[in-house]
C-alpha cells in the first residue's frame, strides 16, 4: 500500500495511537473522542450528546459509542443534586483511560500536578501518574504503515512451538488487559512469565472472557503499583478449584444370550418345516400363533351367528309365567 501524508501545520488534533488503533472502540467512538478533544474550552462545555449530534452520530450509534468510551475509561459521569433539588449530570472526557478514582480525583482538583490545584505540592518532583502516560522514549515510535504487534520494539516474539494452547491463550489474555485497564499494562516477557498461571485457570474450566473480568475488576482504590505483582497475586490466590475427575464409565452389562433357533411346533405333517428364535418360552412362531388366533375367533364368530336371536322380553316373561301387574 502506498501512502502520501502531509503533516498539517494548523487546525489539527494530536491523537494517541492507543486511541486510533484501539481494537474495541468503534469508528464513531474514536471520531467523537478526537473531535471533542480538539475543541476549544468555550465550545467543549456542551453535553457529549450535543457534540455527537453535530457529527451526525445519533440514536443507537451514539449510545453504543458512549457505552464503549465509558467502559474503557475515556468518559466518566457524575449525577448530583443541586441546592434546589434538581439533578444535574456532569461529564468528563479524557484522551487517556482513567480509573473512576482518578477521574473523581481530577474532578476534585486534588491530583498532584493537575491544573487548577490551589496550593503547590510538597515534596520532591514526581512523574505524572494520571492516565499512566508512557515515558517519552516509549512514545517516540517509528511511524509505520501498520499497527505494531503486542511485542516490544526490537524484541522478536518467541514461537508457540512446545507451548500448550492454554498457555498461548493465557498470554493473549494477559496482553489484552492493557486495553481494559491501562494500569495493568504488561510487556511480552512479563505476560509470558505469568502465562503458565493463566493457563491453569483455563484448564479448570474458566473462559478467556471470565479470566479477563476477574483480573480487571475490583482493583485497589489507590491504584496498582506493580501490574506483574498484582496479577501474580490474584492469579494465585483466586484460582478456582480443579475440575472433579470424571468417574470411569462402568462397563456395560453383557447382553443376554441369544436364544437358539427352534422348530415351530405348529407345523403340520404336510407343511414345510421352519424355525424361529423364541423371545420367551413360546413353542410356536409368530405367524403361526397369529394364524391360530385368527382361526379361533373365526370359529367363535360362526358359532355366534348360528345361535338363534334372543326372545323379546314379553315372551321371556310368559315362559316364566310371571303374572301381569
Amino acid at each position: 500500500m502506498l501512502r502520501h501524508a502531509i503533516a498539517p501545520s494548523r487546525r489539527f488534533t494530536k491523537a494517541s495511537h492507543d486511541v486510533v488503533r484501539h481494537a474495541r472502540l468503534t469508528s464513531d467512538a474514536k471520531i467523537l473522542l478526537l473531535a471533542v478533544q480538539g475543541l476549544p474550552d468555550e465550545q467543549a462545555a456542551q453535553p457529549l450528546s450535543e457534540h455527537a449530534r453535530k457529527l451526525g452520530i445519533t440514536g443507537r450509534a451514539y449510545q453504543k459509542s458512549k457505552e464503549l468510551l465509558v467502559a474503557h475509561g475515556y468518559v466518566h459521569e457524575w449525577r448530583d443534586q443541586g441546592e434546589r433539588g434538581r439533578w444535574a449530570t456532569e461529564q468528563m472526557l479524557s484522551n487517556v483511560p482513567l480509573t473512576p478514582e482518578e477521574a473523581a480525583a481530577l474532578r476534585r482538583g486534588r491530583v498532584e500536578g493537575a491544573p487548577g490545584v490551589p496550593e503547590p505540592t510538597v515534596g520532591e518532583p514526581a512523574g505524572r501518574v494520571v492516565g499512566h502516560q508512557l515515558p517519552v522514549d516509549e512514545e517516540r515510535e517509528k511511524n509505520c504503515s501498520r499497527p505494531p504487534s503486542e511485542a516490544a520494539p526490537g524484541v522478536d516474539p518467541e514461537p508457540d512451538a512446545g507451548r500448550s494452547p492454554e498457555v498461548a491463550e493465557g498470554e493473549r489474555v494477559l496482553l489484552s488487559l492493557r486495553h481494559v485497564r491501562r494500569e495493568l499494562y504488561l510487556g511480552v516477557k512479563e505476560a509470558r512469565g505469568l502465562a503458565e498461571l493463566a493457563a491453569r485457570w483455563l484448564l479448570r474450566g474458566v473462559t478467556a472472557g471470565e479470566l479477563r473480568r476477574v483480573l480487571t475488576s475490583e482493583l485497589p482504590g489507590d491504584g496498582v503499583r506493580s501490574a506483574v505483582g498484582f496479577l501474580r497475586f490474584r492469579l494465585l490466590h483466586k484460582m478456582p478449584p480443579e475440575l472433579p475427575v470424571a468417574a470411569f464409565p462402568q462397563p456395560a452389562t453383557a447382553p443376554p444370550p441369544v436364544p437358539e433357533l427352534m422348530t415351530c411346533a405348529a407345523v403340520g405333517p404336510d407343511e414345510e418345516v421352519h424355525v424361529f428364535r423364541p423371545l420367551a418360552d413360546e413353542t410356536e412362531c409368530g405367524p403361526c400363533r397369529r394364524r391360530a388366533a385368527w382361526e379361533h375367533w373365526e370359529r367363535r364368530r360362526v358359532q355366534v351367528e348360528a345361535e338363534p336371536d334372543p326372545l323379546p322380553w314379553r315372551e321371556r316373561f310368559a315362559r316364566l309365567e310371571v303374572p301381569d301387574a
